[in-house]
């Protein structure tokens, strides 16, 4: 088969491939050099059958003045005679080829942000983990890059402060800024205090947890005189734990928007969008008491969570999440994105956990899913109202 000869562009675009996956490992002093492309040097019975595009790829390597070099070969053939073609374009550094493809700004600034942090935590010498921060290193504006070197240095300082992120001393820090950043931050903390790998970003810094929220409805008119016929409620977790309330039921629906909907309901309150963070209900005594049930999505993510929530639940029952529910929607169905990982999430009941295998398996469809919001809403709204009810006066 005759080798395809490789014009500029696409030696760029192959330099770019070549400078977006390695550059990060190139900081830290990896790759061979110099760093040889080849350009497809053609034989002679392939010039011969192409003489007019192997002549216009010589033409356009000829003005090749991007940086490195254009490596000539010649070639004695019968027919063409003496030939002088391009065989090899050779960068003899990073620089090179950043600046091959016009990213030599970028390379320089990351490349001096790395001597920076390095020498300012020598820790980062033993971590590949600002290879993995090329990016930021690239292209932070001055005063963002700025701003990361005084967080490191006070959290350095102060490494078990208590306090809340609004209150950290360091000139210029809002909370935006480090919450859009949480996930570079945590890796360059966890590298300097050499914190395990499950720890998240508060533990690790020091910080104080902000208190987790909890938003629900009460549904039951005898129980929202207790807040003043307030209904939308949201405040802290340990709050709502610490309140005397005795609701006979509970819903806990995943998207927000089908638990504003809700009707009145006698006995009941609704908990939402709390999602993987279910087991948090753990801390709320007066949940104990009551006929707890779950609506979510029916797909695998959707039974992860129910069996997540049952942990902390035990008594807790599923709703609408059926295979008889699933089936009898089908033009209602879309396509799960990804799967959740888990392949035998524990506190599934047997019919639940048919459905889940069935989903995972693909049993009805390529990654079955029904969403909750999609249900036809009377359908839905007369079926939740019907069992509500019912639990309510079962437990009441």
């Amino acid at each position: 088969m005759p080798k395809k000869l490789l014009p500029p562009e696409y030696a760029s675009r192959l330099l770019a491939r070549r400078f977006e996956n390695q550059s990060g490992a190139w900081l830290e002093g990896g790759g061979t050099w110099p760093l040889r492309v080849a350009l497809g040097l053609p034989t002679e019975a392939e010039a011969v059958a192409n003489i007019a595009g192997v002549r216009a790829w010589a033409h356009a390597w000829s003005g090749w003045n991007e940086s490195g070099r254009v490596l000539w070969e010649e070639r004695h053939w019968d027919r063409l005679g003496i030939q002088r073609l391009p065989a090899t374009l050779e960068l003899s550094s990073p620089a090179d080829v950043a600046s091959a493809i016009g990213a030599s700004k970028r390379w320089s600034r990351a490349a001096e942000r790395y001597r920076i942090m390095r020498e300012s935590w020598p820790a980062f010498s033993q971590s590949g983990v600002l290879a993995k921060k090329f990016d930021m290193l690239a292209d932070y504006f001055g005063e963002d890059f700025e701003r990361l070197l005084a967080l490191l240095r006070w959290l350095e300082t102060n490494p078990t402060s208590g306090l809340y992120l609004r209150q950290l001393p360091v000139p210029g820090l809002d909370t935006k800024w480090t919450e859009s950043r949480t996930g570079a931050i945590t890796d360059l903390v966890r590298t300097l205090r050499s914190g395990p790998p499950e720890s998240d970003f508060f533990a690790l810094c020091g910080l104080k947890v902000p208190p987790y929220r909890l938003r629900i409805r009460v549904l039951c008119p005898r129980l929202r005189k207790a807040f003043g016929g307030l209904c939308d409620i949201e405040g802290p977790l340990k709050e709502f734990a610490a309140l005397e309330m005795n609701p006979q039921a509970a819903l806990i629906v995943e998207n927000l928007a089908t638990g504003l909907a809700l009707p009145d309901l006698p006995g009941t309150i609704a908990i939402m969008k709390l999602g993987n963070a279910v087991d948090v209900l753990a801390s709320v005594p007066w949940l104990r008491s009551a006929a707890i049930h779950y609506w979510g999505d029916i797909d695998t993510h959707g039974f992860a969570i129910l069996s997540r929530a049952r942990s902390v639940l035990p008594g807790l029952k599923s709703l609408l999440m059926d295979s008889e529910t699933l089936l009898a929607h089908r033009p209602l169905w879309v396509h799960e994105t990804e799967q959740h990982p888990d392949a035998a999430p524990e506190h599934l009941l047997p019919s639940e956990r048919s459905v889940f295998d069935g989903l995972r398996s693909n049993a009805w469809g390529e990654r079955v899913r029904l969403e909750q919001e999609r249900l036809p809403w009377d359908f839905a709204v007369a079926t939740v109202a019907a069992e509500m009810k019912s639990a309510a006066h079962r437990n009441d």
